[in-house]
């Protein structure tokens, strides 16, 4: 068996490497800070209304819709072929930014877009599969690295062509264009896997019955080929049905996934914050936008982008070096910390000065990093791999659902169709609203434990 986990080991390291450099050029993209001023600019000459409210409600229409049937069939296609298909679309995307023309043609774009987000999933997914249970923290280490090295670079590029060179946003999108052409090309070079979590396993794959599993640890596996083998005897006869077996055992996942409370509210936060944080993303250019028109000489977006990038790692790593007992204190900071963000929020939509605005965001950004991160440790601390998969990407898709009733509501142009600085007013006070529950969550969980305390102290005396 040791000898098996050796060779694994070596094969892990040829798609772990390739994997890295898809990651590196996909995130290559120095005209993305700027995409806001390159929609309004003498190319597209879109107002910036028509961005707002017709544009970019598409990018989440479209990610909610594309999201679930990927979700579904990324496992069954062994991930290779989406993560091309998320090569392809980011090309497709950067073709019609460079190309086409009008608010039609720019829809399209983000609804491309929309299927490079939603494909994000094969990412990680894919790597699972190939190599060995005891490298995931590692190689996931390595993969998100490098996208955060490539995301840095690129926004650092973008803004000293912009700042020092005044190169013209259209070229900033060429060079976006060649990156991800490069990324598809090591897309093509992936190896197959030969199997995945939940389908094109072996007949000796058989899984633990839910009731035989602990809350914190499932079976115990071995890895042969990349996939998990059950250590159970071989005789045990499986299911001939494997589509229905993998929908049973998906619902239980879920159910297992949520059945506690500690999971279930850092599991809410998880899906109200990340609608609140896209939404404040994907609009905070328009807001810059709004405060002080760009110029190619004016427009700091690029370097605000890495800076907010570094902080959100930054404060990632914090998480790991301070010493707290969050299943006391944890939902109490949650509230603490996203009333920080709500005031952030608030400074944005009050201030006419973009230094502030850029600092207001850069704070809310790096306070979001330090409590998604928080957040995902605390659930990967109760949680198996697969299921942590589940619970992730259940989360993320509550989140869209959120997200799309706010974009219809706020910004899409058949809804109210609110102005940029009342979007971030609605943001701010929807954070407040967060805080608020998590703070009245904190306080009684504290107010039960101190009670607890006392109960047991008064048993103890007598």
């Amino acid at each position: 068996m040791e000898s098996i986990r050796k060779v694994n080991s070596e094969i892990g390291k040829h798609p772990t490497t390739l994997l890295c450099i898809y990651g590196f050029f996909s995130m290559m993209r120095p005209s993305e800070p700027f995409l806001t001023p390159y929609l309004t600019g003498h190319v597209k000459n879109l107002t910036i209304d028509e961005v707002t409210n017709e544009v970019f409600p598409v990018w989440t229409y479209s990610y909610l819709v594309i999201l679930m049937p990927v979700f579904l069939t990324t496992d069954c296609l062994r991930y290779k072929p989406i993560i091309i298909l998320q090569g392809i679309s980011y090309i497709l995307t950067w073709v019609m930014l460079l190309f086409a023309k009008g608010v039609l043609a720019m829809q399209f774009m983000e609804f491309l877009y929309g299927m490079v987000t939603a494909t994000e999933i094969a990412y990680f997914s894919y790597i699972y599969s190939i190599v060995n249970q005891d490298r995931y923290q590692k190689v996931t280490s390595y993969c998100r690295s490098i996208q955060l090295c490539g995301f840095t670079l690129a926004s650092v590029m973008g803004q000293l062509l912009i700042s020092l060179v005044g190169l013209d946003y259209f070229y900033l999108n060429v060079i976006t264009l060649v990156s991800c052409s490069i990324a598809l090309i090591f897309s093509f070079l992936l190896p197959m896997p030969k199997r995945s979590m939940f389908f094109h396993k072996t007949e000796t794959d058989v899984a633990v019955p839910y009731n035989a599993r602990t809350t914190h640890n499932i079976e115990d596996f071995n890895t042969q080929d990349g996939a998990h083998v059950s250590t159970m005897p071989p005789q045990v006869e499986v299911p001939k049905n494997r589509f229905m077996k993998v929908l049973r055992q998906l619902l239980n996942d879920v159910i297992t996934c949520y059945s506690t409370g500690q999971i279930f509210y850092w599991s809410l936060w998880w899906a109200l914050a990340t609608c609140g944080y896209n939404q404040v993303v994907n609009y905070t250019q328009v807001l810059w936008e709004h405060v002080q028109p760009s110029g190619n000489l004016t427009a700091y977006n690029g370097g605000v982008e890495a800076i907010s990038t570094l902080m959100g790692a930054a404060t990632s790593f914090f998480v790991s070096i301070i010493r707290i007992e969050w299943s006391l204190w944890g939902e109490l900071t949650l509230g603490i910390v996203s009333s920080l963000d709500a005031g952030a929020l608030f400074l944005m939509n009050l201030t006419e000065n973009i230094w502030i605005c850029y600092a207001a965001y850069l704070v809310f950004k790096a306070l979001y990093m330090l409590l998604i991160t928080i957040a995902t440790f605390q659930i990967a601390a109760t949680l198996s791999i697969e299921r942590y998969a589940l619970n992730f990407g259940i989360n993320t898709f509550v989140a869209l659902c959120l997200q799309t009733i706010v974009t219809i509501i706020v910004v899409d142009s058949r809804g109210l169709s609110l102005d940029i600085v009342s979007q971030f007013f609605i943001y701010g006070t929807y954070f407040a609203a967060i805080a608020v529950i998590f703070l009245i969550r904190g306080a009684y969980i504290l107010i039960m434990a101190k009670k607890s305390t006392r109960g047991t102290t008064s048993t103890s005396a007598e």
